[in-house]
């Protein structure tokens, strides 16, 4: 009786034994066609995979060249200083000339005006040079020429040349005066201009360390899948000697069915890791643009050749803070904007005070033309019995000898009625620099937390390094020392799996913690903002 049992107990465990096998090669045979469907595929589109070796700073050069956000940030540095230069505008000499000809009949109101129609001619230009004044004021020379022929009676002197060399100047005293406020609009777009470049900076910093992120993640990806793969080899290789231990009878078949199922395990984890390379891989890819250059990517494969670096780098927090205020674009762009705010202010409160501008004019005419004697010299006969010609050029001579002098001095204050308006401005300006200042403040704060925990990580990933290289180290010899015993039967398939397991592990934690340290570095370079020194994209942007 006893006998039968254990032969039913035997039956069911070979059941057993056949059952687990067979699911297990399903698993197997599921897996291996998934990927010869894969490589069918391929092979049926016609497209094979291309390598792509790619070093960090090829990523970089690549993003700084082809990423489009990254262009269309450097339009915005070039598009402030076009402003800069339209604003310069303002102070380029301005030429100016007038040409009016014009003739004018009316009816005579009197036979001594004229007999029936009064007519007259005048022919004249004018010709002047503006120049706004940095102080704020104005000053212009001009000079104007007429020419005037009329039928008028009683004239001595017709047509008659006329010219006046004038020269004025105007300076405001109160609002609007002096050096600051009169080039307003250059100094605002010099600010603008510089937030703008210190805010492509700021752009040009992240885009640094995107990049480093994605390549090291990449980097991370490829060597785990390293690590899955030379983990599915070691269970394999253990199936294979299973089954030949078990052909031999020195082991029982139960045996296989752990290290068939932690095969197919394996092989489910291999897919995983390859899903993970393709997205850390599309990720890099659309970071640097690499379309903009080689066009279809999706078969070009990209391969990292540059190596985490395990080289210790030791940064105390005072000199990251240092270094971080001085060089962080973004905060250097925020300090501009309290510049402009303080500007903006006070150029509210000055515009709070009355308008007084200084006036100074000085002229010089000349007169010439044809005189007209009369009979008798009197005028009231009306017969003129010769003309003296008169030259155009005796008028403009008189002009420029300043033969008659004359000058204006005078003072203009501008009282408004009511100022509410001006008021509304200085209150919204003082509002906007202490909206500024508070800003100022509160990057300040952050810029403490992200330096501390940026050099903080940095310790923390380093000595991660250093902890799980032992552990690695441990349990490559726990795993060596495992595979004896099992060799002389002193352990099982299921210890050597879960140490093959466990040093799988270790490799896939001290590669993260590798990767972990090589961005934290990245990102210790980005909040202090040294990324663009310590990879040189200066001289990238000078080589594009």
């Amino acid at each position: 009786m006893l006998r039968k049992g254990s032969n039913l107990i035997g039956s069911l465990i070979w059941l057993l034994v056949f059952m687990v096998f067979s699911v297990s090669s399903v698993l197997v045979a599921e897996l291996s066609a998934q990927n010869q469907m894969t490589a069918e595929s391929q092979q049926r589109s016609g497209k094979q995979s291309t390598n792509l070796e790619l070093s960090l700073e090829d990523c970089i050069y690549k993003a700084i060249k082809n990423n489009l956000s990254l262009r269309a940030e450097m339009l915005t540095p070039q598009i402030a200083d076009q402003s800069v230069t339209l604003a310069k505008e303002r102070f380029i000499p301005s030429f100016t000339v007038n040409y009016n000809n014009q003739e004018t009949n009316t009816a005579s109101y009197s036979f001594l005006e004229a007999s029936d129609v009064v007519q007259t001619k005048q022919d004249d230009y004018t010709v002047q040079l503006s120049q706004n004044i940095p102080l704020g004021g104005l000053f212009s020379a001009s000079l104007y020429n007429y020419v005037n022929d009329s039928n008028r009676r009683f004239q001595t002197i017709n047509p008659r040349y006329g010219s006046t060399l004038r020269v004025n100047f105007s300076q405001p005293l109160l609002r609007d005066f002096g050096l600051k406020y009169g080039r307003r609009e250059i100094i605002i777009a010099n600010y603008n201009q510089e937030i703008s470049e210190e805010n492509f900076q700021r752009i040009l910093e992240d885009t640094i360390y995107q990049v480093e992120a994605a390549y090291w993640n990449l980097v991370y990806a490829r060597e785990n899948l390293k690590v899955r793969q030379q983990s599915l080899r070691l269970a394999q290789e253990l199936l294979e000697n299973n089954k030949l231990e078990i052909e031999a009878g020195t082991l029982p078949p139960i045996e296989l069915l752990t290290a068939e199922s932690e095969v197919s395990t394996r092989q489910a984890d291999i897919l995983e890791s390859e899903a993970l390379v393709k997205n850390f891989e599309d990720q890099l890819k659309v970071i640097i643009n690499l379309a903009e250059e080689m066009g279809d990517v999706k078969n070009i494969q990209i391969i990292p050749k540059d190596t985490p670096s395990v080289e210790r780098r030791v940064i105390g927090y005072e000199e990251a803070l240092n270094t971080a205020i001085q060089k962080r674009p973004d905060l250097e762009a925020v300090r501009m904007e309290v510049k402009t705010r303080e500007f903006n202010y006070g150029y509210a409160k000055n515009q709070l005070l009355p308008n007084l501008e200084f006036r100074l004019s000085y002229w010089s005419p000349g007169i010439s033309g044809d005189q007209l004697v009369y009979l008798n010299d009197d005028p009231i006969t009306g017969v003129i019995v010769e003309t003296i010609p008169g030259k155009r050029s005796d008028a403009l001579k008189d002009a420029f000898d300043f033969k008659y002098k004359n000058w204006s001095v005078g003072l203009v204050l501008t009282l408004p009625l009511s100022n509410v308006i001006t008021k509304a401005n200085y209150a919204q300006a003082k509002l906007r620099l202490d909206q500024a200042r508070l800003r100022l403040k509160n990057q300040q704060q952050q810029l403490d937390l992200e330096i501390g925990n940026a050099v903080r990580d940095v310790e923390i990933n380093y000595e991660r390094v250093q902890a799980y290289r032992a552990a690695r180290e441990l349990a490559e010899k726990k795993l060596e020392a495992e595979q004896e015993k099992f060799q002389v039967g002193m352990s099982t398939n299921y210890l050597v799996l879960q140490y093959q397991r466990d040093l799988r592990n270790a490799q896939t934690t001290e590669i993260k913690a590798l990767i972990d340290y090589n961005i934290s570095l990245a990102n210790l370079d980005r909040v202090m903002g040294v990324g663009r020194e310590r990879r040189q994209v200066i001289t990238m942007i000078g080589a594009k």
